[in-house]
């Protein structure tokens, strides 16, 4: 598994919550953007279901995310962001899945390129990479 998803889901596959493995994100429809981040020297094409593809899939409901990565840091990403824009949940980096040393296995990234209003502090702080687990509240 590389995704639990508790709090307000309804469709649970685990007593937590659900879990999610590279396979059920990957049988999701796919979105690439490729994007300048202040991560990387150069643009990077990332590609991953839409996080509100990711939450309808698990029948999240609620106002806000609370997403953890594997280090521990979380952020809160409003719900309304998944609908206002084409978030991603980001599987592969230029075409190749991303170890953990890379950023991955999940990264959750904005589309910064095509609305640069997103270049702000905040947005950029919610692409969290590293994701392993989303609190739905």
């Amino acid at each position: 598994m590389v995704l639990t998803i508790r709090g307000n889901v309804a469709q649970t596959n685990a007593a937590d919550g659900a879990r999610l493995d590279m396979a059920m994100l990957e049988s999701l429809p796919q979105q690439e953007l490729t994007v300048h981040t202040p991560w990387y020297p150069q643009p990077v094409t990332l590609t991953g279901p839409l996080l509100r593809d990711v939450l309808s899939l698990v029948g999240a409901t609620g106002q806000e995310l609370k997403a953890s990565a594997i280090d521990d840091y979380t952020v809160e990403i409003p719900i309304s962001d998944t609908q206002d824009y084409d978030v991603i949940v980001a599987t592969k980096m230029n075409g190749k899945p991303m170890a953990v040393r890379d950023n991955g296995p999940l990264f959750v990234m904005y589309p910064l390129d095509s609305n640069p209003a997103l270049r702000t502090k905040l947005i950029l702080d919610r692409c969290i990479w590293q994701l392993n687990a989303i609190v739905v509240e």
